[in-house]
């Protein structure tokens, strides 16, 4: 018979064969296991460190060359377009900081600002397309006639800009009663502000796109991003048919897919008209969309930057604007 005895021995021997077994388990494993992970653990902790550090210098190394050719623009772009005048227009998700920036870099330039034009949320939204095509067709000049196939945002930027710039030396500067009647339609309409006197028709228009792409999850959503991305860009080709050039500038996320300017780049057609820069939030990219537009007076256009589609940083040869430089768009 098994007697208390025989099962506390049993059950001691078990217990000591446990204890025995973590530690011969655990002195075996120390070497290939343990060390290993220590020393991965160790490497990637260095490794993390190293990149740390290069990220720093190359922060410290973009920050030391923007801060000279922050103060050295206006000795960049001196006379660039002395004697021309620039019109700037926003589009919705621009931020106030690149305006500012571009604004200031353009008068360095020796051009003047006409005004400013901000599109309103409501001008992409993809519902009100509709309501845009009728202020479209109500607000345009009797002489304008409206391709067959244009969308309600080729008709409507083709009928602003016509209010804001122009192609014909002898207009600059002048504003009539029409271009004050059309932007004042679309800004009743709740389309858009204006600030100053755009309608004092300019040689040139900058226009600023949304700092970020324009994105969905669904297919309609994305359709409805494609469209309103759309809106833009036909603004932009509006601008240069009716002036002596257009420059889309924007950021890094405008370049991005679903970016105004990757919709641009897209085309081909519509890069050979209308110049872009997507670097308007570096002091660089700014000295660029001056010589951009420089480069749109002798009827050139270029993709510049560092994004997707980009061509060169800068334009290769920025010939100076003469008085017999093309009046036509870039």
């Amino acid at each position: 018979m098994i007697d208390f005895r025989y099962h506390l021995v049993s059950i001691v021997a078990i217990f000591l064969a446990l204890s025995v077994g973590i530690v011969l388990g655990t002195t075996l494993l120390k070497e290939p296991a343990i060390d290993a992970a220590e020393t991965l653990a160790n490497q990637l902790r260095e490794g993390n460190t190293a990149l740390r550090d290069e990220v720093q210098v190359l922060q410290k190394r973009g920050a030391a060359n923007d801060a000279v050719i922050a103060a050295d623009t206006p000795k960049l772009v001196k006379d660039a377009l002395i004697g021309k005048s620039v019109v700037i227009v926003e589009a919705p998700g621009a931020t106030t900081a690149v305006r500012e920036a571009v604004q200031q870099v353009i008068l360095d330039a020796g051009a003047s600002v006409t005004g400013r034009v901000t599109l309103a949320d409501r001008y992409v939204d993809v519902s009100q397309s509709t309501f845009v095509d009728k202020l479209a067709a109500a607000a345009k000049p009797a002489e304008m006639i409206f391709p067959a196939v244009g969308t309600p945002y080729d008709k409507a930027a083709a009928v602003l800009a016509s209010a804001i710039v122009t192609s014909d030396p002898g207009q600059v500067g002048k504003e009539d009663p029409a271009a004050a009647g059309v932007l004042d339609a679309f800004q009743r309409g709740g389309l858009l502000t204006v600030t100053d006197k755009p309608a004092e028709h300019a040689d040139l228009a900058v226009l600023i796109a949304p700092a970020e792409p324009y994105v969905g999850e669904t297919t309609a959503e994305q359709a409805s991003a494609a469209e309103q991305a759309s809106a833009i860009v036909s603004m932009a080709l509006g601008l240069d048919e009716a002036g002596q050039g257009t420059v889309l500038v924007g950021t890094q996320g405008s370049a991005a897919a679903g970016g105004t300017i990757a919709a641009l780049r897209e085309e081909t057609s519509f890069t050979e008209k209308v110049s872009t820069v997507d670097t308007a939030d570096m002091p660089s990219g700014r000295v660029v969309m001056v010589y951009a537009l420089r480069e749109q007076l002798s009827g050139l256009a270029g993709q510049y930057g560092i994004g997707p589609g980009a061509a060169n940083v800068e334009p290769s040869a920025t010939p100076a604007p003469t008085a017999t430089t093309a009046t036509t768009g870039g």
